[in-house]
C-alpha cells in the first residue's frame, strides 16, 4: 500500500489528469452518470478507476510542455465528449417514446425520470429503463471503461486538438439518434395510421358516432398492446444501439490518429 502511495504521489500530475478525464465521462455517460448515485460514490469510483489506470498506463512526459490547466481543461473535454457519445444513443429511447406518446395520445403527459431529474415521456422512460437494464446485463458500462482505457492510445494526455471533424461527427450522431428513434416507433406509428384511417371511414359512414370519445381510447388500448408484443423485438434491436454507441465512441477517437 505505501508503495502505491508512493508511486501515486511521484506521478500526482498524472494521476490528476486521468482523474479529471474519468470523472468527465462520469458525469454524463449512462449508468455512472445517475443522478440519484451520491457524489461521493461516483468520486470514490473515479479515484480507484484512475489509481488504477495511473499505475498501469505508460504515459509519455511530452505533456508537461503545456500549461497543467491547459492539460485540466483538455482531459475533462476528451471525458465529457466520450460520455455525451455514449449517452446520446440512450435518448434514442426517449424520442421513440415521444413520438409514440404523440401517437397514442400520451403527448402531453410527462413522468419524472429519476435517474436524471428531468421530465421524460411515458413510454419514453418505459423504454429506456428496458434499454438500460439489458445494458447492464451485457455488461454494457465494462465497455466504456474499455473505451477510456483505449482513449490513451488514442489520445495521449496533452493530445488532444479539437477539429472540425468533432462537429460534423457530433452532428452526424444527433441525426442518427432521431433516425433510430424513429424507426424503432414504427409499427406504433403505422398501426396508429390505420386506425386513422378506419376512423375516417366511420366517421363519414355513420356520421352520428363521436370519433374522438372512441377513437382515444381506442389508440391508447391498441397503442399500448403492440407496445407489449413488440417488446421481445424491442430487446433484440437494442443491442445494434448500444453497439452503435460504442463504435461511436471509437470512431471519435480515431480521428484523432495522425498520419
Amino acid at each position: 500500500m505505501e508503495e502505491i502511495l508512493n508511486l501515486l504521489f511521484n506521478q500526482y500530475e498524472i494521476f490528476l489528469l486521468i482523474f479529471v478525464r474519468t470523472t468527465g465521462i462520469f458525469v454524463i455517460s449512462p449508468f455512472f452518470g445517475i443522478e440519484n448515485t451520491p457524489n461521493l460514490l461516483k468520486i470514490a469510483f473515479s479515484f480507484i478507476l484512475s489509481t488504477l489506470l495511473t499505475l498501469s498506463l505508460n504515459v509519455g512526459t511530452t505533456y508537461l510542455e503545456t500549461s497543467f490547466f491547459i492539460l485540466v481543461f483538455k482531459e475533462l473535454i476528451i471525458g465529457l465528449l466520450i460520455g455525451f457519445i455514449s449517452y446520446s444513443f440512450f435518448t434514442t429511447f426517449y424520442v421513440m417514446g415521444q413520438i409514440i406518446d404523440m401517437k397514442i395520445g400520451f403527448g402531453m403527459v410527462n413522468v419524472v425520470d429519476p435517474q436524471h431529474r428531468i421530465q421524460v415521456p411515458v413510454m419514453g422512460n418505459f423504454y429506456y429503463i428496458l434499454a438500460f437494464l439489458l445494458f447492464m446485463s451485457i455488461n454494457g458500462h465494462h465497455s466504456i471503461i474499455n473505451g477510456l482505457v483505449d482513449s490513451y492510445d488514442f489520445i495521449p494526455i496533452g493530445d488532444f486538438y479539437p477539429i472540425t471533424e468533432d462537429g460534423l461527427f457530433l452532428i452526424d450522431i444527433l441525426s442518427e439518434v432521431f433516425s433510430i428513434g424513429f424507426k424503432l416507433s414504427v409499427p406504433v406509428v403505422v398501426t396508429i395510421f390505420l386506425i386513422d384511417v378506419l376512423l375516417g371511414i366511420l366517421a363519414r359512414t355513420i356520421p352520428q358516432m363521436n370519433v374522438f370519445v372512441v377513437g382515444l381510447p381506442l389508440k391508447i388500448l391498441v397503442g399500448l398492446l403492440i407496445v407489449g408484443i413488440s417488446v421481445p423485438v424491442f430487446y433484440k434491436l437494442v443491442p445494434v444501439v448500444f453497439d452503435k454507441a460504442i463504435n461511436g465512441i471509437y470512431y471519435f477517437l480515431n480521428l484523432f490518429i495522425k498520419g
